[in-house]
């Protein structure tokens, strides 16, 4: 401890109730020699009337009045010069204080380390003086409550987003979460509605107005009008699973402590029914998505894809895919090996059937030489059973990334395995597609058992391709052992390429140059 100095107490206040200042909260209010709060201009600091039952006679107080409280101002420096001048002279005001050995009470709504501007003061005061942090109840946690609906329940991942981000970047994290929780509205709302209606989750989202005070006000984010939306308000979008069953929506006007799920208390008049009478449940209705997880990084899974496969109830799949899928409770894995398409394909239409949300797993994308097929195939005879195909990254567009753009032109895609069609059809189409003069994605190259293939395509390709054609050799791309070097194509050795490679060879005008390899998007003449 700072020998004869203050301590400064950074007090969490809760999110307006009085009633929810914590007892640590109140016992060091009541005890600090000095009290301080910010406010807007105005003078009004919600900190210090959420505090005001707690104060003693005697005790000094600062208050902090910010300068402005929008980015328009005429310092030099701009909104953030002059909020850093502003929060410099504050933390000299309380540094005064503490060298002086009275304890600060700096007082902050919600918790002092969220989104808060005691943080402004603890990063400037905490290398002189010592500090206690008292946390303090959110605002999202009141805002839940006043909702009535948990944010997220089992795996679901709960996102925290500003309102003041851009809307392409709220709908890019939207997109990609379970369930978010919205702050800092009030003239963003109008991007926040746009980002809700873009990931088509506004129709489940709740709006909140100064959630545990007098004001709260709860509606259907829908319902909002944009020109009355307060800083102080939070949008809730909670996780499907937390979803009520029957139905029920967002109300407006509750009073503080009332859930919209709960019975009024005499003299509350509900906008809407609180208590939905239940109905009957329906049968449960199945389906089957088949999703792609790209090529190996984690990070190309779209979030389309994530978000199937948070819901799933069973999960299909060759053993190594279903591996790179995170376990979730309650979720059903079926593992196989990667030869029976058709039992897979079957036995997800046979679950989707029972009522079972069912995700077919494939690497790359799912359409491309994959699972799309047996899956759709399958589903003739199962006229009950709603398939969805989910896109995703290409091996070949992974491979193709590492060098450059060698597929920058028209392109053809073969697969050279043998296995389900006869190497006749595949000579016919590597012939057809090099006299077109395509660069070509070669996919199942070469296995265990199927050593010659290769080789017999570089003779038919040298009939139509110079030698000197680049050839990308892409092995294990995204994975812990990826490979991928440019060759000629009279240099290509058929003997070190196997099931984990992958083949782009270009066309006549495929340039490469270094470590790059592109195909200009225009033909001579």
């Amino acid at each position: 401890m700072s020998e004869g100095k203050g301590i400064l107490y950074g007090v969490g206040l809760g999110p307006g109730d009085p009633e929810l200042v914590t007892v640590k909260a109140a016992r060091l209010i009541a005890a600090a020699d000095v009290v301080a709060y910010h406010s807007a201009r105005h003078g009004r600091s919600i900190a210090r009337r959420i505090a005001e039952p707690y104060l003693r006679a005697g005790q000094l107080e600062e208050h902090l009045v910010y300068p402005v409280t929008t980015e328009t101002t005429e310092h030099p420096g701009g909104y953030a010069g002059a909020m850093e001048d502003f929060y410099t002279q504050a933390a000299d005001r309380i540094a005064a204080h503490l060298d002086a050995g009275r304890d600060v009470a700096l007082l902050a709504e919600g918790d002092p380390l969220f989104y808060s501007s005691y943080m402004h003061m603890h990063n400037r005061l905490t290398e002189r003086f010592d500090a206690v942090i008292v946390p303090g109840v959110t605002s999202v946690s009141a805002a839940s409550a006043a909702t009535g609906t948990p944010l997220v329940q089992g795996d679901e991942v709960l996102t925290i987003l500003p309102g003041t981000l851009p809307a392409a970047e709220l709908t890019r994290r939207l997109a990609d979460t379970d369930a978010a929780v919205i702050m800092k509205l009030g003239k963003s709302y109008p991007e926040v509605r746009q980002a809700l209606s873009a990931t088509k989750s506004l129709d489940r989202a709740f709006y909140v107005e100064r959630a545990s005070t007098e004001q709260q006000r709860v509606l259907a984010a829908g319902d909002v009008d944009d020109a009355s939306v307060p800083y102080f308000s939070i949008v809730m979008l909670p996780g499907e699973a937390a979803q009520p069953r029957h139905g029920s929506s967002p109300v407006a006007s509750l009073a503080p402590g009332h859930s919209p799920v709960a019975s009024l208390a005499p003299g509350h008049s509900p906008v809407a029914s609180l208590a939905p009478t239940p109905t009957p449940t329906p049968t449960p209705k199945g389906s089957v998505a088949v999703v792609g997880l790209g090529p190996g990084d984690l990070d190309w899974i779209t979030p389309q894809t994530r978000r199937e496969l948070a819901k799933a109830t069973d999960l299909i799949g060759y053993f190594p895919y279903l591996e790179r899928v995170g376990v979730r409770t309650g979720q059903t894995r079926h593992p196989s090996d990667n030869t029976d398409e058709p039992a897979r394909a079957r036995l997800a239409c046979e679950l989707a059937q029972q009522g079972k949300a069912v995700v077919v797993v494939s690497s790359g994308d799912p359409g491309v030489f994959a699972m799309a097929t047996a899956v759709l195939e399958e589903a003739k005879a199962w006229p009950d059973v709603p398939v969805r195909v989910i896109p995703a990254m290409t091996a070949a567009q992974a491979v193709a990334s590492r060098v450059g753009a060698p597929l920058g032109h028209d392109y053809a895609v073969i697969s050279l395995s043998d296995r389900l069609k006869p190497w006749e059809i595949i000579a016919k189409r590597i012939s057809a597609a090099a006299a077109a003069d395509m660069a070509i994605a070669v996919y199942n190259p070469a296995s265990k058992t199927r050593t010659w293939q290769v080789g017999a395509m570089k003779e038919l390709l040298l009939g139509h391709r110079d030698p000197a054609t680049p050839v990308v050799i892409g092995r294990d791309v995204a994975g812990p052992q990826e490979n991928v070097r440019v060759v000629t194509l009279g240099k290509l050795d058929p003997a070190e390429i196997d099931m984990r490679c992958m083949l782009i060879i270009g066309s006549s005008q495929t340039q490469w140059h270094g470590d790059r390899v592109f195909t200009p998007r225009y033909y001579p003449g």
